[in-house]
């Protein structure tokens, strides 16, 4: 059996989301979009052409389930 100790990462969802959703909205930005509107049309349709291929951000942001980006987005809006 070996004799050394496994490390175990627990992913923080949260900051995850954080993050993706500020690389998506940096793409968006970057190649000359509206992030505001793009975001909430991808949210309202689930329609992924909404979102740039540009840095992979189309990829990051369908990694995120879109019911819980969006319950995220509102309790940090109430949060503020």
């Amino acid at each position: 059996m070996d004799e050394f100790t496994r490390k175990f990462d627990v992913i923080d969802k949260h900051a995850e989301m954080r993050e993706i959703l500020s690389s998506v909205y940096s793409s968006l930005k970057l190649k000359g979009y509206n992030p505001v509107n793009q975001i909430v049309g991808y949210i309202l349709s689930e329609d992924p052409t909404y979102i740039t291929n540009y840095n992979n951000a189309r990829a990051l942001i369908c990694r995120l389930d879109r019911d819980e980006l969006l319950q995220e987005l509102v309790i940090n809006y109430l949060e503020k």
